[in-house]
């Protein structure tokens, strides 16, 4: 190894084939800090929050997964209260956050906070990294890629951050051209057609499994693979994990950024990184597809700020 500092990509590369972390021991403490450690009895009836009369909110796309309910009754065993608040749409829990109807959410990916904050103005902070899930090609009709014919419709997520993500992997399977070989900020206009063997049908995310009855394919996270009751590993097609060109879609835990530093909440992140029974659901609940990442929450911040600037230097 040089003496250079490794790229953020570099390191989250390095750290992805680490799968599984040594197990955390959270204490439990009887002083309030500033930062909003829980203190005292979580039944004694004050508003503390982290406490049984003022949990911890955390916004989730997925809120029946076993791996919140097993995180949440390790928490309450450390005193440390929380509540899993559910949200159907991926473009609901940022402005949850940011509005202070959640304190932390959980859903989403670098590229796609940047998104948010670039076009909203609101400042959100990365306290935490989770994994890397790849996006996956799916098809009811074909067996393999080779099998799409020319002209055949393929649907991909319509929200910005993912659909230019499944444009790349299409592209990787050979299915399309984007112009200047392709960005995290193409868009189906940089399709060309040309030089494409399939066409390209945006969708909203949650209406992509239902697609698959009438066209040739669709690209999906595992969320919605796993919703379909499908099978995560007939897709035909996915993005690679530990692709340095993947780093930016380290998915990741939120916070407004005056609790950045909160140390409740970074309690709360380290119980989920650090709990082997955690880490053991949620990668049955990815198939096994999920490339666990622990990436420190500076080098979190530094990627989101570039991702934030390249954001809006391409708006």
């Amino acid at each position: 190894m040089n003496s250079k500092p490794r790229s953020f990509a570099a390191r989250v590369i390095a750290l992805a084939v680490a799968t599984i972390f040594g197990l955390g021991t959270l204490v439990a403490c009887s002083s309030n800090d500033p930062n909003g450690t829980p203190t005292g009895s979580p039944n004694d009836g004050d508003n503390t929050k982290g406490t049984a009369s003022n949990p911890v909110r955390i916004g989730v796309v997925g809120a029946t997964e076993k791996y919140w309910d097993t995180l949440t009754d390790e928490l309450e065993t450390e005193g440390i209260y929380v509540e899993i608040v559910d949200f159907a749409e991926y473009p609901l829990p940022n402005p949850a956050l940011t509005a202070g109807d959640i304190d932390l959410n959980q859903f989403q990916h670098i590229v796609y906070l940047a998104a948010y904050i670039a076009n909203t103005g609101n400042e959100l902070a990365p306290i935490g990294s989770t994994a890397i899930y790849p996006l996956m090609l799916h098809s009811q009709r074909y067996d393999s890629v080779a099998e799409i014919p020319a002209g055949a419709e393929i649907a991909v997520p319509n929200d910005p951050s993912n659909l230019s993500r499944a444009l790349l992997v299409l592209q990787s399977a050979g299915l399309i051209k984007l112009r200047d070989g392709g960005s995290i900020f193409s868009t189906d206009l940089d399709i060309i057609e040309a030089e494409s063997r399939v066409r390209v049908r945006p969708v909203a995310a949650d209406l992509l499994p239902a697609t698959l009855a009438d066209l040739a394919g669709a690209v999906m996270n595992n969320d919605w693979v796993v919703k379909a009751g499908m099978d995560m590993n007939a897709a035909i097609a996915q993005d690679d994990p530990n692709d340095p060109a993947a780093a930016a879609y380290v998915n990741i835990w939120a916070s407004r950024t005056e609790d950045a530093d909160n140390a409740l909440y970074l309690r709360i992140v380290a119980a989920y990184q650090n709990s082997t029974q955690v880490i053991t659901e949620l990668q049955e609940v990815s198939g096994g597809a999920a490339v666990i990442v622990k990436i420190p929450q500076a080098e979190l911040q530094t990627a989101l700020d570039k991702t934030i600037a390249d954001t809006k230097a391409n708006a």
